[in-house]
């Protein structure tokens, strides 16, 4: 079988011969095969045991006409490896049992090796590479500083993240600090999976968009700078930033040494573009809960995105946030078809 490129082309911003499309959680619960698993293993069970998270990864490409995989993965488990307690708490969601809250927590923090702490996501990269055989990239991913310290303070998901916000301004050095050992670890973890075979990284800021552009620019953006050089030092692999309410952070995240730049459906794909400079590929940005429409409405909202911004190369179409639990499954390969279509028989950039 030919090897499919488009994804990797587009990152490259090469012309393509169709507008690559992978969603964000397209493996998950909307998906009847995931379902069934999931009555046999909890979500850590599925996600620490390599042959079921490579089992999840491929469900949606035997289901779908992707452009690529994205390993089955959580953020969560990095900071879990490094001594917070983890726990999936059904209608709750993730929870850390012991959240960071003081200067001492940072220091009780483990130092990892991310390939031997989460080996198991490292072999399930080596097990889905080697099913795929070349014939679609992998991506692989984790969760930035920012929101990974979001997470380990709070102690769970917040709407307004007034606990992290409060230890960033009242212990800024602490706050460094800590950033500064997630970008480390999170920096070594993403080579880790690109030594195993993931030939794209994309790392999930998905909280970022509740700080300013000033304390982004301060607090955040040299930490993720640092991630990504530490991804890359070895394996020069695109890197996509996604973040969500960026649109005022545009500009700064083009700064975070990522080639491509996720956003989502709160601002105009082609406003978004001009914020991030032309020099960067593009991913995104249909609004989730728009897989629930009519499948006409779906093909028209695609076909408003792509030809807001036909002629350009660089971009990679994705959902402006990850895959929605009861999306309809025949709605998801209806936006797929779409977006193939629609671009096919454009002109070629």
């Amino acid at each position: 079988m030919t090897p499919n490129d488009r994804f990797l082309k587009a990152c490259r911003h090469e012309p393509v011969d169709a507008t690559p499309v992978w969603l964000m959680r397209q493996a998950g619960r909307y998906m009847s095969e995931y379902r069934r698993l999931r009555e046999k293993h909890s979500i850590l069970e599925c996600i620490k045991t390599p042959e079921l998270a490579a089992e999840i990864t491929f469900q949606p490409l035997k289901a779908f006409d992707l452009d690529a995989a994205i390993i089955f993965a959580d953020i969560l488990t990095l900071p879990e490896a490094m001594g917070l307690q983890l726990e999936f708490i059904g209608g709750e969601g993730p929870v850390f049992h012991n959240p960071i809250r003081h200067t001492d927590d940072i220091d009780r923090l483990h130092d990892i090796d991310p390939a031997e702490a989460l080996g198991f996501t490292i072999d399930a990269i080596k097990l889905v590479t080697r099913e795929l055989n070349g014939r679609l990239p992998l991506i692989g991913f984790s969760g930035a500083p920012f929101t990974l310290a979001c997470y380990a303070i709070e102690g769970s998901g917040s709407r307004h993240f007034a606990l992290a916000k409060s230890f960033m301004y009242q212990q800024p050095d602490a706050w460094h600090r800590l950033l500064d050992r997630l970008a480390t670890t999170i920096g070594h973890y993403l080579a880790a999976q690109t030594a195993a075979g993931a030939v794209a990284l994309q790392l999930f800021d998905s909280w970022v968009g509740i700080l300013s552009p000033q304390d982004y620019a301060e607090y955040v953006l040299p930490h993720t700078q640092k991630a990504l050089a530490l991804a890359t030092a070895k394996h020069k692999v695109p890197c996509i930033h996604f973040g969500t309410e960026t649109a005022t952070l545009l500009p700064a995240i083009a700064t975070s040494g990522a080639n491509v730049i996720g956003v989502d459906w709160r601002i105009l794909l082609q406003e978004a573009w001009s914020l991030i400079g032309p020099d960067k590929a593009i991913q995104g940005n249909l609004d989730p809960t728009v897989l629930f429409a009519p499948p006409e409405h779906i093909r028209q909202a695609a076909r408003e995105i792509l030809d807001a911004v036909k002629g350009q190369t660089g971009h990679i179409f994705n959902l402006g946030h990850g895959v929605l639990p009861r999306t309809p499954t025949e709605h998801v390969a209806v936006l797929i078809d779409e977006v193939h279509r629609h671009t096919a028989t454009a002109p070629s950039p």
